[in-house]
């Protein structure tokens, strides 16, 4: 049906298709895409504008939201998903589709040091559906895959993504009549009919061919008008499946609201300011003036989370973007609020650069970990339980992110200044808090997991990789707490562990679905970033391990300069 659909397609924009072949690519770029982008299309069990499908598409093929093509041209999303479709240019030759692993360049003959390839390039490539089949053929039989055969995957589903925009059969904005799980269709008289006697299709095609031909010409006016009047005229075919056009509207401002974004400049400045306030003796204004920013940054992350949940109508935790954007927000959120009950502006110089750093890894590492808000798998579709468990245990992983960035803050302090970091009764007081509310967090929120589980699954617990290694983390915290309340260690032990201690909450919140990639939790799971956590997590060890270094050190020669008559007193003792 597609191929016929793409031949109608074909036939209908004919006179404007050959004009901007016969010439160069029509200069789109100065378009209004807003009324295009809140066109209302189905697409991965999900209705959504438009403008989502293109932004996703265009991250999924490149790796980025925005691309720049060999000319120096810049693309949009809504631009690069209409030129493809018209053809407007040859986009098959374009080096644009995503190729990252190297050793899967290397079995495909492919430029090592090159990271984007053209289509024509991949398709003539004849290891990579080999690959690809196999991958298949294992994943089918439940065996595990090998990093070459994942990346194999997912650069052949790019591939058909490609071909799927480029022959049309992608564009699916005629509603289904009647169901909302019913398909949706291309907008071609082919596929309609299916579901529109030729009356009803008559009155969509009029702002069809305008909007496409107003594309053609870059006609701002008209291009608006038309796309404005086709997206009234489908509403009208089935208007108790369209979307309304307030949640079209809701997700397009969250689009182009970038309140993550936003917030990671935010949160750069704010930690600046407070840090600069932190080493200088002028620090009221300067310190008010970071907590404010702060406070700024806060409600453009909070904003967005909320305006996600309004769409997604759930708790923004079903994957590993949501629970980092989520977390991250929870840190700086328990900063701010123990800053506010301790009156000390550590909270937040640990919790701002840690909610910094979470937001600029998603944002820097769409294809692991993608911003798309997909339906739920049935386990996850209890929202009651969704709110209960799984956000009590993301609260946890906040309130240990915290600790972790203060234990760093007091590390750096032991190794720069050993007897005057452990003299500081003050900060291991505030940390064994911030441990605390971690540790009651984490075993409220494991035992509402059991709980969820005998609902859904039937068994209280089930030795599930996730269940295992959120019980090591709980395990790990509570030695901790329990070991300084008995006097097992000292401060510095407990700053040593609340550091340490995080890398199991790393392994149940990363490892488990992008490591191991088995259990129950499949909803979960993923590929990519082993590079960057297997870096950070050596980096770490290395830290810790220069830290005990300067302490044991200290301890060993406890007389310092600053002490001579104590040592002599304590030497004639």
């Amino acid at each position: 049906m597609y191929k016929f659909a793409c031949i109608a397609v074909f036939i209908m924009f004919s006179v404007p298709a050959s004009r901007a072949q016969q010439s160069v690519a029509p200069d789109t770029g100065h378009l209004d895409f807003k009324q295009f982008g809140l066109l209302a299309i189905q697409d991965n069990g999900r209705r959504k504008p438009i403008d989502t499908f293109a932004r996703q598409t265009l991250i999924q093929l490149t790796g980025r939201s925005t691309y720049t093509d060999k000319a120096g041209r810049h693309w949009t999303p809504n631009d690069f998903l209409l030129s493809t479709v018209l053809e407007t240019r040859d986009w098959k030759e374009e080096p644009m589709v995503l190729v990252s692993f190297g050793k899967l360049k290397e079995e495909l003959g492919l430029e090592k040091t090159q990271r984007r390839f053209s289509f024509a390039q991949l398709s003539g490539a004849a290891a990579l559906p080999q690959i690809a089949n196999e991958a298949r053929e294992r994943k089918r039989a439940e065996k595990s895959l090998d990093r070459v055969q994942q990346e194999a995957l997912s650069v052949s589903d790019r591939l058909a993504l490609f071909a799927r925009v480029m022959d049309g059969s992608a564009l699916l904005i005629v509603p289904s009549p009647k169901n909302e799980t019913d398909p949706w269709v291309p907008p071609v008289p082919l596929a309609a009919v299916s579901y529109y006697n030729e009356s009803q299709w008559e009155a969509v095609e009029p702002p069809l061919q305008e909007m496409m031909a107003a594309y053609h010409d870059a006609d701002s006016f008209k291009f608006n008008r038309s796309a404005n009047q086709l997206r009234e005229k489908l509403r009208v075919l089935a208007p108790s499946i369209y979307p309304t056009e307030s949640s079209l509207r809701l997700e397009y401002f969250y689009n182009h609201f970038e309140g993550f974004y936003r917030g990671i400049w935010l949160y750069g400045i704010a930690f600046l300011t407070l840090l600069i306030s932190h080493l200088r003796k002028r620090r009221r204004v300067l310190g008010n003036l970071g907590v404010a920013i702060a406070l700024v940054a806060l409600a453009f992350h909070g904003t967005g989370i909320v305006l996600r949940c309004l769409i997604a109508g759930r708790p923004p935790v079903t994957n590993m973007y949501e629970s980092i954007i989520w977390v991250s927000f929870a840190a700086s959120f328990f900063g701010m609020i123990f800053f506010a009950r301790y009156r000390t502006p550590i909270y937040l110089l640990a919790s701002l650069p840690a909610t910094l750093v979470a937001l600029l890894l998603v944002h820097q590492m769409p294809i692991a970990m993608p911003a798309s808000i997909d339906p739920l798998v049935p386990v996850l579709r209890d929202n009651f339980w969704l709110t209960i468990h799984v956000l009590t245990i993301t609260l946890s992983y906040a309130a240990f992110l915290l600790a972790c960035a203060f234990g760093h803050i007091l590390l750096f302090r032991y190794a720069r200044n050993p007897r005057g970091a452990r003299a500081d009764a003050p900060m291991h007081f505030w940390l064994y808090r911030v441990l605390q509310l971690g540790v009651l967090l984490l075993a409220a929120g494991t035992i509402l997991g059991g709980v969820w589980a005998n609902y859904s699954w039937g068994r209280f617990w089930g030795w599930d990789p996730k269940e295992t290694w959120a019980l090591i983390a709980l395990l790990c915290y509570i030695t901790t707490l329990h070991g300084r309340l008995a006097g097992w260690w000292t401060e510095f032990g407990l700053v040593v562990a609340s550091v340490v201690c995080f890398l199991a909450v790393l392994m149940a919140w990363y490892g488990v679905n992008f490591v191991l990639g088995k259990g129950l939790h499949s909803y979960g799971f993923g590929i990519g970033g082993e590079t960057y956590v297997g870096t950070f997590v050596i980096a770490d060890l290395l830290f810790v391990a220069f830290a005990t270094w300067r302490y044991r050190s200290s301890k060993r020669s406890p007389i310092t300069r600053e002490e001579p008559v104590a040592a002599a007193v304590s030497a004639a003792d």
